[in-house]
């Protein structure tokens, strides 16, 4: 049985991220490793972000995550036990479709314009997309619609980690 690959998208710390949004991001990984799927994120090598501590919290717990690398270098991972794809491409300019494209699922938590990227490419490919509520940033901003009058996959969001991981797997089935 193939295991449900799950994004985790938001902010970098380049914006100083917030610590409960930091939290949040701990609750998805650590979720979405109980669910036995693979966090998969965007790893940034000069930045801290939210889809890191993911990804950390996920292996913390025992869990499996996917590093989707911008450029041609090969990043230290520090601690991580990641899964690389070193993409070749640049950060905002072609990596996140690799990256996008590679999930089952997107989960979505505050964000820029980086992140709204990811969302409209998910929303594009009808790939499911699952905003954490009051978050803030483009997460709240697009909860509960759709990205235009094609109406193609609805935003839906979530109060939880939990009811976020599980609203993925809801949508993979229905």
């Amino acid at each position: 049985m193939n295991k449900l690959q799950i994004g985790v998208i938001g902010s970098m710390a380049d914006v100083n991220i917030a610590t409960s949004l930091k939290e949040i991001a701990k609750e998805l990984g650590k979720e979405i490793a109980k669910r036995h799927a693979i966090v998969v994120f965007g790893f940034e090598g000069d930045f801290d972000s939210l889809s890191l501590c993911a990804a950390k919290e996920a292996q913390k717990v025992g869990g499996q995550t996917l590093a989707f690398i911008w450029g041609s270098k090969n990043f230290n991972l520090d601690t991580l036990n990641s899964i690389k794809v070193i993409t070749g491409q640049q950060r905002g300019g072609g990596r996140e479709f690799s990256f996008i494209l590679s999930c089952d699922a997107v989960i979505s938590i505050n964000g820029g314009s980086g992140t709204l990227m990811e969302i409209t490419m998910a929303y594009q490919a009808s790939i499911p997309i699952v905003v954490m509520n009051s978050s803030g940033g483009w997460s709240e901003k697009l909860q509960n619609q759709f990205l235009d009058e094609r109406k193609k996959i609805l935003i839906t969001s979530a109060k939880t980690a939990k009811e976020a991981v599980q609203k993925c797997f809801l949508r993979q089935n229905a």
